[in-house]
C-alpha cells in the first residue's frame, strides 16, 4: 500500500488512471483516497492540498523523498549540492558585484527569474572551485546533445535554456539509472515514461533514446507550465512533483516566486533549481572562468539512421563495417543488450555516422549473413564449443582491447564477450578472460595489417592530450580519419595516446 500511494504522487496526474478507493492506515486513523480525484484534480494544485491534512501531506512527502532521492544516481553523480553544503560554503571565486551584473544580463535573455541570491552565489562558487575540471568533458557531450535538445524545445515552446536540466538530471549520460528506476537523460520513472509513449522491453528502453526521451520531457514540461504558469515552478515540479510545489505555495502563504516557496519544498529540491541556475551561468560564462570544452568525437548532425531487416548486434555491424563498436553504442543507447531487434511494424533503426552509411548499406547482406551464422552456432550443443582442454586463460595487459585479443587468438570479439559474460567492451588491466582459440599464436604481438605508404614527404604530428582522430584530421585539409589510421596502423580509437607520433602525408 505504501508504494501504491507513492506511485500515485510521483507520477502525479500522469499516473495510472484508476477509480479504486485507497485506504492508508496511520496510527489510529484511516486516510481514504479516491484516486480518481487525484488524477482528475491534479491539474488544479489547490485541490490536491484540500484532500489531505498537513499531517497526511507530510507522510506522502516523506515517501516521495525516500524513494526518489536515496538512489545510486544521486550518490554517484552528486551534481546537486545539498542545503547543508550551500550554507557551509565560504568559497569566493568571483565578486558579488560581478555575479550580480552577469546574472542580470542573463535574466534579460531568459523567461526564468535568474536573480541574484546568496544561496545561488555559493552554489556557483562551489561548482567553479570543486567541479571545474569535469566541465570540459561535460561540455563535449553537450556539443553532441544540445543542438538536438534545442530543436525539440523550440518545437514545443519550451525555453531553450531548459537543455541544462538534462545536466542536472543525468550529467548527459543516457544510460544513467537511479536505484528506484528513474532512467535516461531526463530521468523518467517507468510509469511516467509509459504515459509519454516511451516503450520498455527486454531489448529496448526508449527512456534512454535521446530523441524520444527529449520529446517526452518537452511534453511533460509544457504540461507543468500550464499548471503553474511559471517556468521556475515547472522546473521544481519536474523534480519533486506538482503536488509538492502546490503544498509549498500553500504553506508559504500563497507566494509563487521560487525563492519565496523554497523553504517549504523538499530539502533535495531546494538545491535542485539553484543547481540548474548555476549550470546555466557556468555554461554561458565558461570562457571567462577558463573553461573550454573537449572536442566531441562526433556531432549529432553528422549521424543518420537506417532501419534494419533482421536482429543484429553492434559487434556484427562493427566486424563487417569497421565502425568502432563503442561509437555504435554511444549513438544507440536505447538498446540495452547492444542488440537491435527486428520486430514487425516496430521499425527499429540503428544510428551511424553519415560517412559510414554507404559502407553499412554495401555490407548489409554480409552483416545479416553473419548474424544467421551466429544464430546457428547458438543452436548447436554447447560441449562442442566449450571443451575445457581447449580453454586458455588470458590476463589483460596495458594497451589491450577486445579487437586486439580476438585477433591474437583467431576468434571474434562477440565470442570473447559471450564466453566471459561481458555486456560492454571495457577491460581492466589484470582481468582474466576465458578464450577458446581456433589457433594458438606463439608471438605476444597481434599481427599487423600493412599498407603501402604514399610516396613523398610527410609531416610528423605529436598527439596532444584531448586529441582525437577527428580533431587531428581537421587540422589537415583533404586528410581523412581513415587515411590517418591506415598510414599509422591504427585500428582502434583507444590506441591513440598523448605523445604518439603520427605520419601525415599531405600530398
Amino acid at each position: 500500500m505504501r508504494y501504491l500511494l507513492l506511485l500515485l504522487f510521483t507520477t502525479s496526474f500522469f499516473a495510472q488512471q484508476t477509480t479504486d478507493s485507497i485506504s492508508v492506515k496511520k496510527e489510529n486513523r484511516t486516510i481514504a483516497i479516491d484516486s480518481s480525484l487525484i488524477v482528475k484534480d491534479a491539474i488544479k494544485p489547490k485541490k490536491v492540498a484540500e484532500l489531505f491534512s498537513d499531517t497526511d501531506l507530510k507522510i506522502i512527502d516523506s515517501l516521495l523523498i525516500e524513494e526518489k532521492f536515496n538512489s545510486s544516481l544521486f550518490d554517484s553523480i552528486q551534481y546537486v549540492i545539498s542545503d547543508k553544503d550551500i550554507i557551509g560554503n565560504t568559497t569566493t571565486i568571483l565578486s558579488t558585484d560581478l555575479l550580480k551584473k552577469r546574472l542580470n544580463e542573463l535574466n534579460l535573455k531568459t523567461p526564468f527569474h535568474l536573480a541574484y541570491n546568496p544561496a545561488l552565489e555559493k552554489v556557483i562558487n562551489s561548482y567553479l572551485k570543486y567541479r571545474k575540471k569535469y566541465y570540459p568533458a561535460l561540455m563535449a557531450r553537450a556539443q553532441y546533445y544540445f543542438p538536438m535538445f534545442e530543436q525539440y524545445l523550440d518545437q514545443f515552446d519550451v525555453p531553450l535554456e531548459m537543455k541544462y536540466l538534462a545536466i542536472v538530471e543525468s550529467a548527459l549520460r543516457p544510460a544513467a539509472k537511479s536505484r528506484v528506476g528513474a532512467t535516461g537523460l531526463w530521468q523518467f520513472m517507468y510509469g511516467t515514461g509509459i504515459q509519454f509513449n516511451l516503450k520498455v522491453n527486454s531489448y529496448v528502453d526508449e527512456r534512454q533514446d535521446p530523441v524520444k526521451a527529449t520529446i517526452a520531457a518537452c511534453k511533460y514540461l509544457s504540461r507543468l507550465y500550464k499548471i503553474f504558469g511559471d517556468w521556475d515552478l515547472a522546473l521544481a515540479a519536474y523534480n519533486s512533483g506538482p503536488g509538492n510545489v502546490s503544498k509549498a505555495i500553500k504553506r508559504s502563504g500563497g507566494y509563487r516566486n521560487y525563492w519565496n516557496i523554497r523553504p517549504y519544498l523538499p530539502r533535495e529540491t531546494a538545491g535542485y533549481v539553484p543547481a540548474f541556475y548555476a549550470t546555466m551561468y557556468i555554461f554561458e560564462h565558461a570562457e571567462e572562468h577558463g573553461i573550454y570544452p573537449k572536442a566531441p568525437n562526433i556531432f549529432h548532425f553528422e549521424t543518420d539512421t537506417v532501419q534494419i531487416k533482421r536482429t543484429i548486434s553492434f559487434d556484427q555491424i562493427s566486424e563487417k563495417t569497421k565502425i568502432d563498436a563503442e561509437l555504435i553504442s554511444f549513438l544507440n543507447p536505447s538498446y540495452k543488450l547492444d542488440v537491435i531487434p527486428y520486430v514487425k511494424d516496430k521499425n527499429y533503426a540503428v544510428r551511424l555516422p553519415r560517412r559510414s552509411m554507404i559502407e553499412f548499406l554495401d555490407k548489409e547482406k554480409d552483416i545479416y549473413f553473419l548474424a544467421n551464422e551466429d544464430d546457428n552456432k547458438r543452436e548447436k550443443p554447447l560441449p562442442k564449443y566449450f571443451e575445457m582442454d581447449r580453454r586458455t586463460r588470458y590476463k589483460v595487459r596495458s594497451g589491450d582491447y577486445l579487437g586486439k585479443i580476438a585477433n591474437k587468438f583467431g576468434v571474434r570479439v562477440s565470442d570473447i564477450k559471450r564466453w566471459n559474460g561481458m555486456r560492454s567492451h571495457r577491460l581492466k588491466i589484470g582481468q582474466r578472460l576465458s578464450i577458446y582459440p581456433k589457433r594458438m599464436v606463439k608471438t605476444k604481438k597481434a599481427p599487423k595489417k600493412k599498407y603501402k605508404l604514399p610516396t613523398g614527404k610527410h609531416e610528423v604530428y605529436v598527439v596532444q592530450n584531448g586529441d582525437s582522430l577527428w580533431t587531428i584530421s581537421k587540422k589537415y585539409p583533404s586528410v581523412s580519419i581513415e587515411q590517418i589510421k591506415k598510414w599509422n596502423n591504427i585500428w582502434s580509437v583507444k590506441s591513440l595516446k598523448p605523445g604518439m607520433k603520427l605520419k601525415i602525408f599531405k600530398g
